[in-house]
């Protein structure tokens, strides 16, 4: 059969329409996504759940053909896993046991321990390799090492993500350790998820944007490279997203230092910087703004040719600039897909 669209577009393929899929495209603006979740009890009971994984990953491409499912998990399971507490307090986010101490961080599982707790998402991902549509690629994912050190430090997420800049200018040894384990662990994560059956894997910084300077290349550059060299390394001709969010300056370069197939934009630089800076060194995802899921009409269309217009030259793959909020409208996704295809 002919090869995939996001497989063509990763390799640098310029397409005549850029394939589409949407970060958390699986969640709570569906309404088949609240029931199934109602279903499994609590938000981790349902990432454990290979079948009702498996389901609320597939609900979007059955209601909208998007050329991509991303594995429905959460960047945070990779702390339990390593021994890490989590849990979720209802309305209000994730919850873990703290790591600011060298003896907190030697208390940690040793990396080779991880699979014990995430084999089922590992299953999850072998059920959607044999139930997905032919034509849609499988995506798995992690979140990068240092947005996942935020929420360990932290024991939450945080607007600055003070606690991970007081420990790494505190006791830079210690950050730099917990750093190397989440890199590690990442890797053997996204590796039997690529056994399992992920065609691409995608690595989520979401919190890149804070690191500046000597501290972007050290804990967001430099891991993120690690990664995708050991995973090539691994598994070769397998395409890599980054998604380093809010890099601003930082997004130019990314990909050739890194090894990224994919550079993932977020919507606080503009489609057409991205087109002359990012895209000249291959393919870049993004970037309408979130926010047009929740408001639509002619600025969610407006807004959507941009994107595409502004990237036609290169190879792209639509998304937004974030993952869809709950209070998007799931008719104004169609409408933006409708746009994207008809343009």
């Amino acid at each position: 059969m002919t090869e995939k669209l996001i497989l063509r577009a990763l390799k640098g393929e310029v397409l005549p329409t850029p394939p589409i899929w949407m970060m958390r495209q699986a969640g709570r603006y569906l309404p088949e996504y609240r029931a199934t979740r109602a279903q499994a009890g609590d938000f981790l009971k349902l990432c454990y759940n290979p079948e009702l994984a498996a389901e609320v990953t597939l609900q979007p491409i059955r209601r909208y053909g998007f050329d991509a499912a991303i594995l429905f998990a959460d960047i945070l399971l990779i702390c339990q896993a390593l021994g890490a507490d989590l849990w979720f307090e209802t309305g209000e986010g994730p919850r873990l046991s703290t790591i600011t101490t060298r003896a907190e961080l030697d208390a940690l599982k040793p990396v080779h321990a991880i699979h014990d707790t995430l084999s089922p998402v590992y299953e999850t991902v072998r059920r959607l390799s044999r139930d997905l549509p032919r034509e849609t690629t499988l995506i798995g994912f992690a979140g990068a090492p240092w947005t996942v050190a935020t929420y360990m430090i932290a024991g939450r997420g945080t607007k600055d993500q003070g606690p991970a800049h007081a420990l790494k200018a505190a006791d830079r040894a210690t950050f730099a350790a917990l750093i190397d384990l989440i890199t590690e662990a990442t890797i053997e994560y996204l590796s039997e998820q690529v056994k399992a059956g992920a065609e691409v894997v995608k690595l989520f910084d979401s919190w890149a944007g804070s690191l500046h300077g000597e501290d972007f290349t050290e804990f967001a550059l430099k891991p993120a490279a690690r990664i995708i060299a050991e995973l090539k390394a691994r598994h070769p001709g397998l395409p890599i997203i980054a998604f380093p969010r809010e890099a601003g300056p930082g997004y130019v370069g990314f990909a050739a230092a890194t090894g990224a197939d994919c550079v993932a934009i977020d919507n606080s630089v503009s489609p057409e910087w991205a087109a002359e800076h990012v895209q000249p060194g291959g393919c870049v995802q993004g970037n309408l703004a979130s926010s047009h899921m929740v408001t639509g009409g002619d600025a969610l269309v407006a807004e959507t040719l941009r994107v595409v217009n502004a990237f036609r030259k290169g190879p792209h793959i639509f998304n937004l600039g974030h993952g869809i909020t709950p209070d998007a409208d799931p008719e104004n996704v169609r409408l933006m897909i409708d746009t994207v295809r008809g343009a």
